[in-house]
């Protein structure tokens, strides 16, 4: 497994110790093809057994091709057929393939007609290098399901807020869909409602003797709020702070998640975030796991006593320990979907469907 941690380190001390940049004006992000007002979001298609899903790879490969395989095995595992990339094969040290070529890769497959849905092989490092050669006009012309997380933040988040369409925080084509992963994937974007509850920790069933350990939420602050679904990886949406590819944080549910961080560097990202005026735009935060994110030897807070620091004087509904995150048991989250937060009653609730 690519050792994310080392990749982002030089990029991530840069962002933190960089002076703050301006804000974007959505006027000026309107002017590059998205219009302004409400309900401009476009939706992609359902997904439906025998439709042809683009595979792409727009950050890291994978180390042995058999992996590639093993993801086209599990895309073809729904009734799905497969399209491959051009440079889906492609390495170039940690990336796969160069930045254009994988950039063309992503345009290509929202080009093809034949294509309905776009599945990322898997995240690692990369995916901001090719935000500027995406064709968000292209894009928004022709919406479909893009997948994936970690890495691919970026490319959910730049192609929100670039193109208006809807993108999806969910899997990877690359691992196996666990029982709960699998419902989740299936209810947001195979059988849509126009009301969901989202990333709620699966049925544990007590027995004397036990109680849940592992997925037990947190109420931060309470509250409710709604508003526009935004957010994924924070060592990824801190990196989009001040280009053209951030979204508006303004009244937006924003939910975050990461991995293989200490808490003293989500301490550090959190506190970015502050300083540069982003958490106090917010309707409400969600954050989801930090998977191997203890604390090392010395004195340290424990990310959940990070959280109630850096996020617990916002005045905004704040919920922690849903299933967004690196984990088995992930759930799929609209990014550009309407949701309510309410964090006294430990819930997130999609509000409308996010295909047609």
């Amino acid at each position: 497994m690519l050792d994310r941690r080392t990749l982002l380190k030089a990029f991530i001390s840069s962002a933190l110790t960089s002076a703050l940049l301006p804000v974007i004006p959505m006027s000026a992000i309107a002017a590059e093809g998205i219009p302004m007002g409400a309900n401009v979001i476009r939706k992609p298609k359902r997904l439906r057994a025998g439709q042809t899903i683009g595979l792409i790879a727009p950050s890291s490969n994978t180390w042995e091709d058999q992996e590639i395989y093993f993801a086209m095995d599990i895309i073809r595992s729904f009734g799905f057929k497969v399209k491959t990339a051009t440079h889906l094969f492609d390495r170039t040290a940690y990336l796969a393939g160069t930045d254009k070529d994988r950039a063309n890769d992503v345009n290509s497959m929202f080009a093809d007609d034949e294509v309905d849905a776009i599945f990322c092989l898997r995240g690692g490092y990369g995916s901001p290098r090719i935000l500027p050669y995406l064709d968000y006009d292209l894009i928004r012309q022709h919406p479909k399901v893009f997948l994936g997380y970690s890495d691919v933040t970026a490319l959910l988040n730049a192609i929100y807020t670039r193109s208006g369409i809807m993108t999806f925080h969910g899997p990877i084509a690359k691992q196996s869909f666990t029982e709960y992963t699998l419902g989740e994937f299936k209810n947001v974007l195979f059988n849509p409602v126009d009301s969901m509850v989202l990333a709620t920790p699966p049925a544990f069933e007590p027995a004397e003797g036990q109680a849940e350990k592992e997925n037990r939420l947190t109420t931060v602050t309470k509250g409710k709020a709604s508003g526009v679904l935004i957010g994924g990886n924070l060592s990824l949406m801190v990196k989009l702070v001040g280009s053209p590819y951030e979204p508006d944080y303004t009244d937006k549910i924003l939910f975050l998640e990461d991995v293989e961080e200490a808490p003293y560097r989500i301490d550090g990202m959190l506190t970015h975030l502050k300083l540069a005026g982003r958490l106090d735009r917010v309707a409400g935060i969600v954050f989801g796991k930090c998977t191997d994110c203890e604390p090392g030897s010395g004195p340290s807070f424990s990310v959940e006593h990070v959280l109630k620091d850096r996020l617990g004087d916002l005045k905004v509904p704040v919920l922690s320990g849903v299933m967004i995150g690196h984990i088995d048991d992930m759930a799929t989250v609209p990014v550009g979907a309407l949701a309510t937060l309410d964090a006294s009653k430990q819930r997130l609730t999609l509000d409308e469907a996010a295909v047609l």
